[in-house]
């Protein structure tokens, strides 16, 4: 199993396959670097070097008990790039992976990164506050801390329903991706899980989209149910200065899943310009 330790002793697990220009893939929250199937095979096959790594307290990675916050996670991916000498990388990021991506790529990225891609991320921020009227109120989040803390397994076989739309009238549900899902959140640690609602839903990426200069790929699925197109993707474009957005009618919040082959031919796209 490849892992490398960080400065403050923590491990984290990943997987890098294949040779050629690298591609860097950050999960979502609660998962882990094995959401990324889809697309790490489908790339590994067009000749790229893929990675994907376990964020800290989730999938394979320690189940540490501090740390679980933006700079943190950024701090992880820049260490985890150093050590395997990533040049020219792009960063492709998920919900909470989107987040990641753009503070790694702010902070840490130069010299480094050749370009961005945010999926149905984050940024630039979620909860509603006095800078952010139309956020999402704070209570949304508190009712994912109470699940997520003391009712995990039962909340998180729910949490599957919004996330791939499979709760809409008509949707194809696939057991093994509501599963699989499962099983990706049961193997991180619920400290981790519950201090990361924070770090993705009060970060605010404002900044962060502004100073970053390399191209950026906004992708976002209009019927997101867990982080809502109009409050993130759509405002996060207008931040960047070399952004470009696709949005996708219908889509859900796990769109890299349930709408792989658009993805992945959206992805490609991108990556060769």
């Amino acid at each position: 199993m490849s892992t490398i330790t960080v400065k403050d002793g923590t491990e984290i697990y990943y997987k890098d396959w294949g040779k050629g220009q690298p591609l860097f893939f950050h999960h979502g929250w609660p998962l882990s670097g094995d959401d990324w199937d889809g697309q790490m095979m489908f790339f590994l096959e067009k000749g790229f070097r893929v990675i994907a790594h376990d964020r800290r307290g989730h999938g394979r990675s320690s189940q540490t008990a501090d740390g679980h916050d933006m700079d943190t996670y950024a701090a992880d991916v820049a260490e985890l790039t150093q050590a395997l000498d990533l040049k020219d990388a792009i960063h492709i990021g998920h919900s909470t992976g989107g987040g990641e991506v753009i503070r790694y790529v702010a902070k840490h990225g130069k010299g480094r990164v050749a370009k961005a891609v945010l999926i149905s991320a984050v940024p630039p921020i979620m909860v509603q506050n006095e800078n952010n009227p139309d956020g999402i109120p704070l209570s949304v989040f508190d009712e994912i801390r109470e699940g997520t803390a003391y009712n995990r397994a039962q909340y998180f076989q729910d949490f599957t329903l919004p996330f791939y739309g499979y709760n809409r009238e008509g949707a194809k549900i696939s057991q093994g991706v509501r599963d699989n899902w499962w099983r990706q959140g049961m193997m991180g640690g619920v400290k981790a899980h519950v201090d990361c609602i924070k770090a993705f839903s009060e970060t605010d990426f404002t900044e962060d989209l502004k100073s970053v200069d390399v191209p950026v790929l906004v992708m976002h699925g209009e019927d997101d149910q867990i982080v809502p197109f109009p409050l993130t993707g759509a405002k996060a474009v207008k931040l960047l200065k070399n952004g470009k957005l696709v949005s996708y009618p219908g889509f859900p919040h796990g769109m890299p899943t349930t709408e792989a082959a658009t993805i992945n031919k959206d992805l490609l796209a991108f990556i060769k310009l």
